[in-house]
């Protein structure tokens, strides 16, 4: 038995032969598996790449839609001043004046003038807000002064300067008057 245990122990010279014979073919292996690890890093790279690419795309494709859309903001709230100055002008005409031949054309004018720009408003996506009766939300009004009104708290009961959106933005926030309980 001590014989048998001779044999089926290996020497360290024949450990020696089967680590050199093993060597290349470990070597093979060990540069197939880092060949393979510097594969996937380069395919999560390009898809990383690739995924920021797209991100960009998208990112520059809204910013241009909403240039374009939004593009008229400045000009849109200097022409509300002009439709304020038009609708208080209009507001302004005594009842009986309004009646005279010699101003009748001149007001008609002006009238259509208001209707012409609402239209153009409307067909650039800007769109009056209606605010009496509503629930003050800081977001889109402005709160003047409180008025004693058995309506709920926070309710708006005056508008002294219309809002307006353009598109689903805030172009100009309504100029308010909101109840308070009173006194």
């Amino acid at each position: 038995m001590i014989e048998d245990e001779k044999i089926a122990t290996p020497t360290d010279e024949h450990l020696r032969e089967e680590t050199a014979a093993a060597a290349p073919e470990l070597a093979e292996h060990d540069r197939i598996a880092t060949l393979q690890a510097e594969l996937a890093e380069a395919k999560s790279s390009l898809l990383y790449a690739h995924a920021e690419a797209q991100n960009v795309r998208r990112r520059a494709e809204k910013e241009a839609a909403d240039a374009r859309a939004y593009a008229a903001t400045a000009f849109a709230r200097d022409l509300l001043a002009v439709a304020d100055n038009l609708s208080r002008g209009l507001e302004a005409i005594p009842a009986e004046l309004r009646d005279d031949e010699k101003l009748k054309n001149v007001i008609v004018g002006l009238e259509a003038t208001g209707r012409e720009l609402d239209t153009v408003f409307q067909r650039h996506g800007i769109k009056k807000m209606t605010t009496l009766g509503e629930a003050l939300d800081p977001n889109f009004h402005q709160a003047m002064f409180e008025v004693p009104s058995d309506k709920p708290v926070g309710t708006i009961v005056q508008e002294m300067q219309a809002g307006y959106m353009i598109k689903d933005r805030l172009l100009r926030p309504a100029l308010v008057g909101v109840a308070k309980k009173p006194e």
